[in-house]
């Protein structure tokens, strides 16, 4: 199943990479609502607990790629980083809903200090873990169509599961959503493991199976897809914390501060959830359907480059348009096609302009590009607590992405021997 590169493994390959963005969803759909309607938290006491992870990350991933790339154990390089990382994070989504109870059995008066510590936990674990569930698809696929395939059926199957969790969340509730995400997030990392096999060895050759590799490290070009990658992250982190303020304030008109009713807040949770919901059916259905076809007629970078730009639009249309939760659905439509791609073709893009053999530090050092940017929203709360108008969440968004399509022009399509360029040209 492996050595033919058949559908089935692609599906099963993707499965770790999905427990995570299920932990993920999770924390998205959950986790800024249920500091602000269980415990009381403001915007800048939420951004403040979103920052924590993020801060871990920026040495966790790398220093977890590097590790990964020199060691083998328990039958895997990847391997036994998925198990704890996936373990940790099940049991992190469990610990969730019940901040208050750890704080009163440790006897201490700080909810937002163990709030800090959870959400921490929770994304150190998804940060320990994303890298080695990225790098494992590029240790087993061969450079070129591959690898793209390999990145794209990854997006689709976790978009699936994202679009499942949203649902849960918004029909049933978001503390269904918790625990069954404790369960999917531990058997995901856990179960696929065993029909996968890692190389013992890295490639280093410079071609392999008549295709180019990298044996060395395009730092210009990485730097420029680093670049163009953070922005686009500053604008999707902004609407993944802030979203549930924007349609307190602006479609329900309540300030952020006041307590409303359980009614009232399971109301916050629906639209979250569908909202996010169609952001993610879009971004499941898009990549192995549209985006891998159409990257191989004009180019990965460009497909990913006209993704952004719409993802811009699609920000500006909630700014204008946004005031019902109809219309803010309905934006997320378009929002969605950017969202399918950041989520599948930066990887298959930045994995070419790197050695092939340190390919777990590379994943470490792009995932800078996500966290940075995740402090940088996380610490906007302040800012836009202190905005009448709420619409300034997606306004910044708008200008991110917008920053991010025109970068994106400057990254260079790399070239692959045995497959076909922009041009048409070998």
């Amino acid at each position: 199943m492996q050595q033919r590169l058949t559908n089935t493994f692609y599906a099963i390959l993707s499965l770790p990479a999905t427990a995570m963005g299920f932990a993920l969803s999770v924390q998205i759909a959950a986790l800024s609502w249920i500091l602000n309607t269980k415990y009381g938290f403001n915007l800048e006491e939420i951004g403040l607990v979103w920052m924590a992870g993020p801060a871990a990350g920026i040495l966790g991933q790398v220093i977890i790629g590097v590790i990964s790339d020199n060691v083998w154990f328990w039958n895997g390089r990847r391997r036994p980083f998925i198990i704890i990382g996936g373990t940790i994070a099940a049991l992190m989504l469990l610990a969730l809903p019940n901040i208050d109870v750890i704080n009163d059995s440790l006897g201490v008066d700080s909810l937002i200090g163990v709030a800090i510590t959870v959400a921490l936990s929770l994304d150190l674990a998804i940060n320990i873990s994303f890298n080695p569930t990225r790098s494992v698809i590029a240790d087993v696929t061969p450079p070129g169509d591959a690898r793209t395939k390999g990145y794209t059926w990854m997006q689709s199957i976790s978009g699936f599961f994202g679009v499942l969790a949203y649902l849960i969340g918004a029909f049933i509730s978001n503390y269904t959503l918790i625990y069954f995400g404790a369960v999917i997030v531990f058997v995901c990392s856990i179960i696929p493991l065993f029909f996968i096999e890692e190389p013992r060895e890295l490639s280093t050759g410079a071609e392999e199976d008549g295709m180019e590799i990298a044996t060395e490290t395009d730092w210009l070009e990485f730097g420029k897809i680093c670049l163009a990658h953070a922005f686009t992250w500053l604008g999707v982190q902004t609407m993944f914390v802030y979203t549930f303020a924007y349609i307190k304030e602006v479609i329900m008109g309540h300030e952020t501060t006041v307590q409303l009713s359980a009614e009232q807040n399971d109301h916050i949770g629906f639209v979250t959830g569908i909202a996010f919901a169609v952001l993610n059916t879009v971004g499941f259905l898009l990549p192995a359907l549209v985006l891998e076809p159409v990257s191989k007629r004009i180019g990965r970078v460009k497909t990913h480059m006209a993704c952004i730009a719409i993802m811009a639009v699609g920000y500006a249309a909630v700014v204008f348009t946004g005031q019902s939760s109809t219309m803010l659905i309905t934006s997320m439509i378009i929002i969605g096609v950017g969202w399918a791609a950041v989520v599948s073709l930066p990887f298959a893009i930045m994995s070419e302009t790197v050695n092939q053999a340190k390919m777990g530090l590379f994943m470490g050092l792009f995932n800078l590009s996500v966290v940075l940017p995740q402090l940088v929203a996380s610490s906007l709360g302040k800012y836009i607590d202190g905005q009448s108008d709420k619409s300034i969440i997606y306004i910044i968004s708008a200008i991110a992405l917008a920053i991010s399509a025109v970068l994106w022009l400057l990254v260079k399509e790399q070239k692959s021997v045995g497959s076909l360029n922009s041009e048409g040209a070998h």
